[in-house]
């Protein structure tokens, strides 16, 4: 690192259980971070303040007048422009000396399995089980790390998926593609604006940790949040030996 470098991450230097070395590592790293709304704001923001080297942010939204409610990386004047550039933007503007990707583009199939093949660790950050299915497909597959984050109304969850761990369970052991899972969205049932940047937060949070090589990623485990009453809860995720999409890996 560099004598700017040093002191832009010095609060990270002085922690023991990071040190310079985890902080060279996080500048190492790639993170892609799909969807750049309610929580990949927050998770946004968080990575590059703290020195991820590089990131991919994949959105094909554009800013609505009611993101702004919650959504922290975007701007009034930028009302119709691509998320994803709106966000980069503001990445630049806290931190100009990491390399910031913006795809306007919803990411499928083969274009999806090479970002995430690239990455240190992913980010998912969208609002719909499709999306979020194909994600999690890719990286079992790539064998990459998922920080998985959700929130609606007063409600969160926050879940990491590591299938290079033997022990980890993958997102479809937790909601099986295909089920019975009523699919619920901001526009239609409403959610609280600091819900989103306390759950991205926590994502950011845990994707460092992956990135930088140190702590206790909370793997095998879902943390649900409930904002009316900051109650926190951790339940256990068991792998499911039979999943679709996790059991025959190596």
């Amino acid at each position: 690192m560099n004598d700017t470098q040093l002191l832009r991450y010095s609060r990270h230097i002085l922690l023991d259980e990071m040190g310079i070395e985890a902080q060279e590592r996080l500048l190492a790293s790639t993170a892609l971070i799909v969807g750049a709304g309610g929580l990949g704001s927050p998770v946004a923001l968080y990575l590059a303040a703290a020195g991820i080297g590089r990131i991919v942010l994949a959105d094909d939204d554009v800013v609505d007048m009611t993101n702004l409610q919650r959504q922290i990386l975007h701007r009034a004047d930028r009302i119709d422009q691509p998320k994803a550039e709106s966000g980069r933007r503001t990445m630049l503007e806290i931190n100009p000396d990491i390399e910031i990707v913006a795809l306007t583009e919803r990411l499928r199939d083969a274009a999806l399995a090479e970002q995430v093949a690239a990455a240190t660790v992913v980010l998912d950050c969208c609002d719909n089980f499709a999306t979020r299915h194909a994600v999690n497909k890719a990286c079992v597959a790539a064998g990459v790390p998922l920080v998985s984050g959700a929130a609606i109304r007063f409600d969160g969850q926050v879940s990491v998926f590591n299938t290079s761990d033997p022990m980890s369970p993958c997102y479809h052991c937790l909601f099986p593609d295909g089920t019975d899972v009523e699919e619920v969205r901001c526009a239609t049932m409403g959610v609280f604006a600091p819900l989103t940047g306390i759950v991205g937060t926590m994502q950011a949070a845990e994707a460092l940790k992956i990135a930088g090589g140190f702590g206790q990623p909370m793997i095998g485990k879902l943390l649900l949040l409930d904002a009316l009453t900051m109650a926190i809860n951790s339940i256990s995720i068991p792998r499911d030996p039979g999943c679709a999409v996790c059991a025959d890996r190596a």
